[in-house]
């Protein structure tokens, strides 16, 4: 009798293990698809969006980043006789002329949006960032970040290498020849067309490494195939030094040019590393 009821009661015990096992394992699959769900629910929200709700963020983006840029004008606006002077270190022993009514004017409007909208950079890289990243994937999202930022540090290094070195090179070879024939009168609106343009132009050549990280996250091309090309980077980068630079001295050419390549040779690296 004892072994009967000790019988009956295994048996019972073993249906409670089993019936257990049950519950925690539909927990377990419940808890997974739910997971799932969750996923696929944040795919969605993601993905799915209207075309109508497309340009409507589309638009939001530029308002914001049109009043960033606006706002950064009307504050340089503000201090633009402390830029117009930064600007004018470079040409030491140059006399300025305002050579029509009203020149230094337009000058100054020239200037403070230049500078306004390397102010607003940053605001309107972030809205370009939020507009793309809900149709990036995981893996692109969190490449993104170092992107922008490396982006925005080579931008702002190709500013400082254009004021520190190649302006200075350029305006010393226009000083230095013909300095004993002719006296140096320059006008202002012509000086500023220069140095505007070349600050803009050296900060967009710097951004060469960042098209080859993107390049090679594509799976467009690789490091290999990257310095295989040495030799027509060489000249590219000769004939975009003499496009880009407004002068037409072979001292700041060579120097772009220069910088060009090693800033190719430099994103080289880069992907390389970027494979490992």
């Amino acid at each position: 009798m004892l072994e009967t009821v000790s019988e009956a009661e295994q048996a019972e015990n073993f249906d409670d293990f089993s019936d257990q096992k049950v519950i925690e394992s539909v927990n377990e699959e419940a808890i997974a698809e739910s997971s799932i769900v969750d996923g696929d629910r944040e795919e969605i929200e993601d993905v799915e969006m209207s075309l109508f709700d497309h340009l409507e963020e589309f638009r939001s983006r530029i308002l914001y980043a049109l009043i960033a840029v606006f706002v950064g004008v009307i504050g340089c606006f503000a201090i633009v006789n402390k830029i117009v002077a930064l600007l004018e270190v470079p040409a030491q022993g140059v006399k300025f002329l305002q050579l029509a009514p009203g020149e230094y004017f337009f000058v100054s409007i020239k200037v403070a949006g230049y500078s306004g909208l390397l102010v607003a950079s940053p605001a309107i890289l972030y809205q370009i960032v939020r507009f793309i990243l809900p149709g990036l994937t995981r893996k692109e999202k969190r490449a993104i970040a170092p992107i922008v930022f490396g982006s925005s540090i080579l931008f702002v290094l190709g500013i400082v290498f254009a004021y520190q070195l190649l302006i200075p090179a350029a305006l010393n070879f226009f000083i230095s020849y013909g300095g004993d024939v002719v006296e140096q009168f320059w006008s202002i609106d012509r000086y500023f067309e220069f140095v505007l343009l070349l600050l803009f132009s050296t900060g967009l050549a710097f951004q060469i490494p960042v098209i080859q990280a993107l390049l090679a996250m594509t799976g467009i091309v690789n490091s290999k195939k990257m310095l295989a090309g040495w030799r027509y980077v060489i000249l590219g980068a000769v004939i975009l030094g003499a496009v880009l630079t407004p002068s037409t001295d072979p001292m700041t050419q060579s120097l772009l040019a220069g910088a060009v390549g090693m800033l190719y040779f430099g994103g080289i690296f880069l992907v390389k590393a970027m494979g490992k």
